[in-house]
């Protein structure tokens, strides 16, 4: 059996099993990543995230992540909303979430899947091995993702398919068989700035870099402690990630509608009430985003999230809300707490 004939097949399989699209590259493809990834960990653009410089020597070389590898396989499944995740902004006294995180938690989702064709391909190629990742260890999956010809790293720094727009999750699977390598993506962003544009906090120093530090989703998500004065005001009622740049792109327009129900918004994640989420404890916070990637931050840097957000609300209904939790044991949720009160009490 040849080789082209079992990608064939392969490509086949993975659209069956729900992927949208499927593309190889060597592991070795990407010789410039060492450099651009020690330039952004030396200029401190990575925050806190402690492991992108710990683990740089894997991240920056795919090949020393598992040198018996011959191909990487990467895939996309898309997540696209059915709803404007912009919407959600104008409605301040609500909590906005980012959409991959509405429903189940994709590593889960995305993994099993993987699993899947992986299962296939070690069946129909035996003496085959793989491993499947998903954003749960050192791989830079959108290089890898341009280098199999899935799509380009836009100006916002994520990846984009002319076919599926920017909505969609990407997945790995290292192989010892060798396939033939998909021709690299090259960027079609032009002369489009829309995703710089719209950025709350200018995250973006320059077109395809990113200052994480000034990101709202690390911001929400990766940050630990009190967040910079100069930023609060500008998180708005963004909870949990932000989906700005990815929504205004204009190549949305192509995206794939998400076939997997597990990945589809649940109504009450869309735009739940910041009154609600100021209350949760952690017992109900665990039950409200049980299976949700949102209970990785835990209770205290959500709730110091929901505080921030209610001090941008203007709203003055919701002070009995935020109140209690100037007494919050965390000293983060009681700081952003008491900076909300200040907030709503000066409108």
């Amino acid at each position: 059996m040849n080789k082209r004939s079992l990608k064939e097949r392969l490509t086949t399989f993975a659209h069956e099993a729900g992927f949208a699209s499927l593309g190889v590259c060597r592991p070795d493809a990407l010789p410039e990543l060492p450099e651009r990834l020690q330039t952004f960990v030396d200029a401190g653009l990575h925050g806190q995230m402690a492991w992108m410089a710990e683990r740089m020597h894997w991240r920056a070389d795919p090949a020393a992540l598992w040198p018996e590898a011959r191909s990487v396989i990467m895939l996309a499944e898309p997540y696209t909303p059915e709803h404007d995740p912009l919407a959600v902004l104008e409605t301040p006294d609500r909590a906005a979430i980012s959409v991959y995180a509405q429903n189940r938690d994709y590593h889960d989702v995305v993994k099993k899947r993987l699993k899947r064709v992986g299962r296939w391909l070690i069946e129909q190629a035996p003496g085959a091995e793989i491993k499947v990742f998903v954003d749960t260890a050192p791989v830079m999956e959108k290089p890898l993702a341009q280098a199999a010809g899935l799509g380009w790293q836009g100006k916002h720094t994520n990846l984009l398919s002319r076919d599926l727009g920017n909505w969609f999750f990407l997945g790995a699977i290292f192989t010892t068989v060798e396939f033939e390598p998909d021709r690299a993506e090259v960027s079609h962003c032009g002369s489009c700035t829309a995703c710089l544009d719209i950025c709350p906090t200018a995250a973006f120093p320059a077109p395809y870099q990113l200052d994480a530090r000034r990101c709202i989703s690390y911001l929400t998500i990766e940050h630990k402690g009190p967040v910079d004065a100069e930023l609060r005001p500008l998180m708005g009622n963004r909870i949990y990630g932000c989906d700005d740049c990815l929504a205004i792109c204009p190549w949305n327009k192509f995206a794939h509608e998400g076939r997997d129900t597990k990945l589809s918004a649940r109504d009450d994640l869309i735009a739940p009430p910041l009154a609600e989420l100021a209350v949760l404890d952690d017992a109900a916070f665990r039950v409200l985003f049980s299976g949700s990637p949102v209970k990785r931050i835990g209770r205290d840097r959500f709730v110091r999230n929901v505080a921030y957000a209610i001090g941008n609300s203007h709203d003055p209904a919701l002070l009995p809300a935020v109140s209690p939790l100037v007494d919050d044991p965390d000293p983060a949720v009681a700081d952003a707490a008491r900076w909300a009160i200040l907030q709503l009490k000066e409108d």
